[in-house]
């Protein structure tokens, strides 16, 4: 059962930071690169000089398009090429992302990181379980999703190690580990779920 209620943490925090893959991505690829001196340094590129559907795609960098390294901005780049190609809504997801990594704070950004990471490291039986859970997660209505979430963010940290799901296990739901204790405690807030 703490299995799975580590593959539960895992997924709440992902669904609350879905935008954290796209930084993590950038640190990787870029490092790996530069050790292994493969390609040129790439040159800054002014928000200016991006055609339209970069400009549209990458939107919400603009503000900050022509601060970013020359690496990140390459890599972006490279990334909205691929992009350009998928259906509208995908299109708008992805600007979505991007908006919400935007607005994290280092420190979310930095849980992120730790999440995904924690998820490579995870067995495949482990990912699969964490993918149903999440599935039927987003399959619920909005309120009860809502709840759920609230519910979630009322827990201390203590009471989220002990988080148990009813039934099966397979529909996430919150309940505090002591029943007998039908007050919740005063939470303190949890940074990287915001």
């Amino acid at each position: 059962m703490i299995e799975f209620r580590k593959v539960l943490l895992t997924a709440l925090a992902a669904l609350a930071l879905g935008a954290g893959m796209l930084g993590s991505a950038y640190a990787q690829d870029g490092a790996a690169s530069s050790a292994r001196g493969e390609q040129p340094a790439p040159v800054a590129r002014p928000w200016k000089s991006l055609d339209a559907t970069q400009r549209d795609l990458l939107a919400p960098l603009q503000a900050d398009w022509n601060t970013l390294p020359p690496r990140r901005q390459a890599h972006l780049l490279k990334r909205a090429e691929r992009w350009g190609t998928l259906p509208a809504d995908r299109r708008e997801a992805i600007r979505e992302r991007i908006t919400r990594w935007q607005q994290m704070t280092p420190q979310e950004r930095e849980q992120t990181r730790a999440n995904r990471g924690k998820f490579h490291h995870m067995s495949p039986d482990q990912r699969e379980q964490l993918h149903a859970t999440f599935k039927h997660f987003q399959q619920l209505p909005p309120a009860q999703r809502s709840k759920l979430i609230r519910q979630w963010r009322a827990l201390t940290p203590e009471q989220r190690l002990h988080w148990s799901v009813p039934g099966n296990g397979s529909a996430p739901g919150a309940t505090p580990a002591n029943p007998a204790s039908d007050q919740p405690q005063r939470a303190r807030p949890a940074q990287h779920l915001r």
